[in-house]
């Protein structure tokens, strides 16, 4: 459940969607499941950054480091990156 702004520099407490940006990460096939004929159940995760934040700062999964904020100009970097590796 959604509860705060999830820039950690921030205690913004989530109270409405219209004002902010969610975001949503599906995990539907995990590392077991790959190996298995069976398909992992669905995991949905949401993140919302609210409206000053989301002026400044996206939500990207990052393999090592997994869901973080970045600045919306870094996001391209974390997306080659990811694609090549």
């Amino acid at each position: 459940m959604l509860s705060k702004c999830a820039n950690p520099a921030c205690s913004k407490p989530f109270r409405y969607l219209r004002d902010g940006k969610l975001f949503e990460f599906d995990y539907h096939r995990n590392a077991e499941a790959k190996e298995s004929t069976t398909l992992a159940p669905r995991r949905l995760e949401f993140f919302w950054l609210c409206g000053e934040c989301a002026g400044e700062l996206t939500v990207i999964h990052d393999r090592q480091k997994g869901v973080v904020t970045v600045p919306i100009a870094q996001e391209a970097k974390f997306l080659v990156r990811g694609a090549a590796a």
